[in-house]
């Protein structure tokens, strides 16, 4: 883990405020004291977790690949003791390559736009006429 920051949990656990915040997920040490307003849950569920290990409550969620990915851009070091995955690389701010999606939509409805109106309209019309009739005649 040479050139790594490597941080102790008691380390970490000095950072839990709204103005300095740290947690641990995976072993990473983050600082997400910029993303604490960002965060689609609210801040309040990172202060939650500052300062300690977060990883169960990361995984519970189930957090999708772009939240994943964002663990590297706010990556400051490593827990002690802990060893990252080969495939796993410090700090690294990369996004991965999206596939695009195509899609062609085929309209089939060749009713004309007049036709929906007189649909919608016509009900209406006769509900109306009826209770106008209802209303206006004289009841024996």
């Amino acid at each position: 883990m040479a050139g790594h920051t490597v941080y102790t949990l008691s380390e970490v656990s000095r950072h839990k405020s709204k103005n300095d915040c740290w947690l641990v997920i995976d072993g990473r040490v983050l600082n997400v004291t910029k993303f604490l307003e960002e965060h689609p849950g609210g801040e309040e569920v990172l202060l939650e977790s500052a300062g300690k290990d977060a990883t169960k409550e990361f995984n519970d969620i189930g957090h999708s690949k772009s939240a994943q990915n964002l663990l590297l851009k706010y990556q400051i070091g490593v827990l002690q003791g802990h060893t990252l995955k080969n495939n796993e690389q410090v700090g690294s701010t990369e996004e991965p390559k999206r596939k695009e999606m195509s899609a062609i939509v085929i309209k089939d409805d060749l009713t004309p736009k007049y036709a929906t109106v007189v649909e919608f309209a016509a009900p209406l019309l006769v509900a109306g006429s009826y209770f106008c009739y209802r209303y206006l005649t004289p009841s024996s």
